[in-house]
């Protein structure tokens, strides 16, 4: 299927999620790989449906950073929206802990550091991602971390509704805060605490609350300390402990300064064969970053 008589898709989607499914796709004109994300409308049009997903391309476009990935561009066809994106190659967070089990403590924290910097520049433009999970997490064979679809996030400056649905709640109930279970609200320390339930997982190898329903799990994240992770240092467990306080003005107070806490674990990290190049594969990307990082250090 080619769409806005460019972009040749890929006979099957690379993965679905709440909103709309992806496919990898050409584009034609720039002779270029790419990813493209169909709304998707299972019952027919669907308005608050489509106001999120223009608001995730609006939010795609100012939200500049390596970290992120890169809209370029987005329309319509056969009355479907669409968004086309920068292909990302790797793995997400999510099946890396699958085959790879428990992370170890510099890599866990080296990927968690990074979606922090991911943090800082969405929240410096007052956006909060609201469905950060390990799904959403990607580890590129360069060893670098995009954090994936803003299709929940909202701009708190210019944004008064809520997208919610009648009796239920938006985000993924193992990682969503106490106070969006509780009162539909999502802040910096929203995105933090889902944060700290991923490293938790990530250092544990398993989900850091589940139950057979999701109000199971919603009673645990808002009733239930969280168990402590064995084997890591006693600065990171407190660290950890910090971000999955159930009041938000007990956790540290931004991604700027969990990035600072997390710097000193994300030290020596070792090889994940399978995962990431080899060290003798030039990375061009990781070559700026060592430049940039020596300047006003």
């Amino acid at each position: 299927m080619v769409i806005g008589d460019r972009y040749e898709l890929d006979d099957f989607p690379l993965g679905q999620g709440g909103m709309g499914a992806v496919y990898g796709g050409h584009d034609k004109h720039l002779d270029r790989k790419v990813a493209v994300k169909f709304l998707r409308l299972p019952g027919g049009p669907d308005e608050e449906l489509e106001r999120r997903f223009i608001r995730e391309a609006r939010i795609l476009a100012r939200l500049e950073h390596p970290g992120a990935p890169v809209l370029y561009d987005f329309g319509a066809h056969e009355q479907r929206l669409f968004q086309v994106m920068q292909f990302i190659e790797g793995v997400t967070v999510a099946d890396l802990v699958s085959e790879h089990g428990p992370l170890p403590v510099p890599w866990a924290a080296a990927i968690a550091a990074q979606a922090c910097a991911v943090l800082s520049a969405a929240h410096a433009l007052s956006i909060c991602h609201r469905d950060l999970k390990p799904t959403n997490l990607m580890l590129c064979p360069d060893g670098s971390v995009k954090v994936l679809d803003f299709g929940l996030a909202l701009l708190r400056d210019a944004d008064v509704a809520q997208f919610t649905r009648t009796g239920q709640l938006l985000g993924t109930p193992a990682y969503m805060s106490p106070e969006q279970i509780q009162r539909g609200q999502a802040g910096a320390q929203s995105d933090l605490y889902s944060l700290g339930c991923v490293l938790h997982e990530m250092l544990t190898g398993k989900q850091l609350f589940t139950g057979p329903t999701e109000y199971a799990v919603f009673e645990k994240q808002v009733k239930e300390r969280p168990p402590s992770v064995p084997g890591v240092p006693a600065e990171l467990a407190r660290l950890i402990d910090e971000l999955l306080e159930k009041k938000p003005e007990a956790r540290p107070p931004d991604a700027n300064a969990l990035y600072e806490r997390l710097q000193p674990f994300a030290v020596d990290l070792p090889m994940l064969p399978g995962f990431l190049h080899p060290p003798t594969v030039p990375s061009p990307g990781r070559m700026y970053a060592r430049m940039v990082g020596r300047v006003l250090c």
